[in-house]
């Protein structure tokens, strides 16, 4: 009986060398931003101005995907947190899983099909102010796991996106964004980014039927 319990914790813990298992009961999502009213507040307080231009951009100013635990950097965590049944190998990358895209519902079932999307763009954000932040507050907001700035998201519904603001693009699934646009106001507001006119008045509409 000894002898097999220590063959059946070896084969275990080979096991878990090589694969890790992350089972949650339905999918996740970032932190919920607030609600209607408050984040109405939020966005009568931002600074309307015009958007600034991208000279001197570069997203390596931006410096993302941090290590945030182990051998798991932003991305591939953010592909743990919102994904089912997600098997991740000894590198912490998703070998498999299951992710449903908030933007267009989307259902994907290899990473590769999967972006995580910063919610307010690093492009964008740079014409809103963060040209005149410091590196290390570019990494904070370009890892940011506390607010809701990062979404797994449709690929090529992410690269339609683009560095548009939600006056110039909005998720395809009309269900979605309401909440769209209470994450885009709670992460300008928590960074103090501006907003330009055609912006604010976008967020105001999208608000209404929250």
């Amino acid at each position: 009986m000894k002898r097999t319990g220590i063959v059946i914790a070896v084969l275990g813990s080979a096991v878990l060398t090589s694969t890790v298992v992350v089972a949650p009961a339905a999918y996740a999502a970032p932190p919920t931003p607030p609600g209607k009213a408050v984040s109405a507040k939020h966005l009568s307080s931002l600074r309307v101005a015009k958007e600034g231009s991208l000279t001197g951009y570069s997203r390596s100013k931006f410096p993302h995907w941090n290590t945030v635990k182990g051998a798991c950097n932003t991305r591939e965590t953010v592909l743990k947190r919102d994904g089912r049944n997600v098997r991740v190998n000894s590198k912490c990358a998703a070998v498999s899983g299951t992710w449903k895209s908030p933007y267009d519902s989307g259902t994907w079932h290899k990473a590769s099909d999967v972006d995580i999307d910063h919610m307010v763009a690093l492009a964008e954000a740079w014409r809103s102010g963060a040209r005149s932040w410091t590196t290390k507050q570019r990494t904070a907001f370009a890892n940011d796991l506390r607010s809701s700035q990062l979404w797994a998201v449709t690929d090529n519904v992410n690269q339609a996106k683009g560095d548009k603001d939600p006056a110039k693009w909005l998720p395809p699934r009309a269900s979605f964004r309401c909440m769209y646009a209470r994450s885009w106001i709670d992460v300008k507001w928590r960074y103090k980014l501006t907003v330009d006119t055609a912006e604010k008045k976008a967020l105001t509409r999208l608000l209404r039927p929250c």
